[in-house]
């Protein structure tokens, strides 16, 4: 998943899984984690050291109309200590029945409620292999966003689109809902005729003439990397394994904006070892979708924020297919270990950018993301979160949500340049190949991950460093990478000359891609002052801007310097983008005055439904949300 929660003040239980017997992976002495080994999750009531599941077989219906899908989830099951129970995540699901094949219907119980769900124990005689599970999903299933054809760019058709990371698979599928726990899976799919059905699985091209699809993942995953979209969907082909689904209105330009996709795939085959998954798409959801990305396996969901129309913000789509090694691959056990799938992931999307944009267009994007964590560790010290501060994590008894920062992308990032810059990139780059060879289709923990660095990279290599203080201890150490970009001390330069009083039309800024705009944008001085924001925005046009992440770092700005031209530019896109990265800032910033306050409130009151369960959340705590204000014209 790209970044959702960036804090740049201007970017912006229960049950304990036990270890049990451990086996060996061969010739390296170091632990492999099979069914019955599976760390402490803090986040799901699964005992898979008595029982796990290791297939699915999805047959469900969806009804758009009643915003409800219903249908059965069937599982083998092991059970390595032949355990007479085996307990499922749920939340908020209507359970219908639960039968054993070839016993007949078994007796459940669901647990009492939590920020975790509903833990479902079902009974096991000796001989049960599979569990059917019988359900319909309740009306504020948090994974599920409906949208009416209004919402959608097309305007002519429903869509629906699941997100379930990190604990939210649980509220449309009963499952065990960990990171740890892997199995493969089978669907079969109802929807209205007209619409195309997708999943992170293989996928159709076309729509069906009644309707019904089917899919297979014969690769195991875990539970939050189940996925599901349901609309007036198009494909478009980008190369021999990649290719693009939209809205018919918006496919073509997805199509245009991607085409280096299948570039990027090879680089990272180049890099790293074969691409496991077969194909790698890519679907382009309502704006609506809270992240930027999320790296569903075969089918990238993606926000239409990444379209600027000059292909400067496909970095995203370069880090979502790093996942297809770093976190679908090689899976962080917990999610404690979270810095084990971004912190890798944002390295290996850095390696990518620099292979096919170069290497001035890599050390931008670095300093950019360094910009990102000093302010959220700023952020978090001055909350007194220093913890979260820390890659490895203690989200024990909190909604994982609320823990995975930028802390776990760029200090994870950061950490892993420092090693890098010790024994040298072809040194790091035969490790990391080895690495996602030898625990493919593995779960990861922080200590077994640094077991294996000591012994097969640093140990052989001479070299010490102070690991606790990466990944347990506070904010940035002093020996992480910084890296000079040439370019950007242009940009301060110009910076420099505007201050001094050059008109902003007489910048030299023909050759400026999205990095240098917002370096320079992040760089304006606090308390500048509407009139010289107006001065910029004649000569560059900013309020009018195509580019989402240009335009969002503009809107704070104006936000803070009171610049009322932006105002229903600001309202537009808070009403109509839900992407959680971009919300949240600026609604922080309207915070900070009384006029903004009430502004918050007014545009919170027509966007929130628009907005996804996981970006609503987020911004009822941060406005304290009531709906009892009246309307207000500002």
């Amino acid at each position: 998943m790209t970044k959702f929660l960036l804090t740049h003040p201007i970017a912006g239980i229960a049950t304990i899984a036990l270890f049990a017997a451990s086996c060996t992976t061969e010739g390296t002495g170091e632990v492999a984690l099979g069914h019955s080994d599976h760390p402490m999750d803090h986040h799901s009531n699964a005992r898979p050291s008595e029982a796990s599941i290791t297939h699915l077989d999805l047959d469900i219906t969806v009804d758009m109309d009643a915003r409800r899908i219903e249908g059965s989830a069937s599982y083998d099951v092991v059970r390595p200590g032949r355990a007479g129970r085996i307990i499922f995540d749920t939340e908020g699901l209507e359970i219908l029945g639960v039968t054993i094949d070839g016993v007949g219907e078994a007796a459940y119980r669901l647990g009492p409620k939590s920020f975790l769900g509903q833990a479902l124990e079902v009974d096991l005689p000796p001989e049960a292999e599979r569990v059917r599970i019988d359900y319909r999903t309740g009306p504020d299933a948090k994974a599920l966003q409906w949208l009416a054809p209004h919402q959608t760019a097309g305007g002519n058709a429903p869509f629906l689109f699941t997100q379930g990371q990190a604990i939210l698979t649980r509220t449309w599928i009963p499952v065990q809902d960990s990171p740890g726990i892997r199995f493969t899976y089978t669907a079969k799919v109802r929807v209205p005729t007209g619409l195309l059905a997708l999943m992170s699985a293989e996928n159709p091209q076309r729509i069906s003439a009644d309707g019904q699809y089917t899919f297979r993942m014969d690769q195991p995953i875990p539970a939050y990397l189940i996925a599901l979209a349901v609309g007036d969907l198009e494909f478009r082909g980008l190369g021999a394994r990649t290719g693009v689904y939209a809205e018919p209105s918006v496919v073509e330009k997805a199509a245009w904006e991607f085409a280096d996709t299948e570039r990027m795939l090879e680089v990272s085959e180049d890099l790293y070892g074969p691409y496991r998954w077969e194909r790698y798409d890519v679907i382009v959801l309502p704006p609506s979708f809270p992240f930027g990305g999320m790296e569903n396996p075969r089918l990238t969901f993606a926000t239409p924020t990444i379209i600027a129309g000059d292909r400067s913000l496909t970095a995203l789509i370069a880090h979502e297919m790093a996942h297809s090694w770093s976190g679908n691959l090689v899976t962080n056990a917990t999610w404690d270990d979270f810095w084990l799938n971004e912190g890798f992931t944002v390295y290996f999307e850095n390696r990518i950018c620099e292979a096919v944009y170069g290497q001035d267009y890599a050390h931008m994007h670095h300093l950019l993301g360094h910009q990102d964590l000093e302010a959220t560790v700023a952020r978090l010290k001055a909350k007194g979160q220093t913890a979260d501060t820390h890659l490895r994590l203690d989200l024990t008894g909190r909604d994982p949500d609320e823990g995975l920062t930028d802390v776990a992308y760029e200090k994870g990032f950061a950490f892993l340049r420092a090693i890098e810059e010790r024994v040298g990139r072809e040194v790091f780059d035969g490790f990391l190949r080895d690495y996602f060879d030898r625990f493919a289709f593995q779960s990861m923990t922080t200590d077994r991950f640094l077991d294996h660095l000591r012994i097969n990279l640093l140990e052989p290599h001479g070299v010490t460093m102070d690991v606790a203080a990466w990944v347990d201890g506070p904010g940035i150490p002093a020996d992480a990478v910084v890296p000079v970009s040439d370019r950007f001390i242009k940009v301060e330069a110009e910076m420099e000359r505007w201050m001094a009083g050059a008109p902003a039309r007489d910048l030299i800024t023909t050759e400026w891609t999205t990095h240098e705009w917002l370096h320079f944008l992040r760089a304006l001085q606090p308390g500048i002052g509407a009139a010289r924001l107006a001065e910029l925005d004649q000569a560059f046009q900013f309020t009018a801007s195509g580019n989402s992440e240009i335009l969002a770092v503009w809107l704070d700005q104006s936000i803070a310097n009171d610049y009322g031209v932006a105002y229903e530019r600001l309202d537009q896109f808070l009403t109509t983008v839900g992407r959680r990265k971009f919300l949240v800032p600026l609604y922080q910033r309207l915070l900070e005055t009384e006029k903004g306050r009430i502004m918050a409130q007014t545009i919170y009151r027509n966007a929130r439904p628009n907005y996804h369960s996981v970006s609503v959340r987020t911004i009822d705590e941060l406005l304290a949300w009531k709906d009892t204000s009246p309307p207000v014209d500002f």
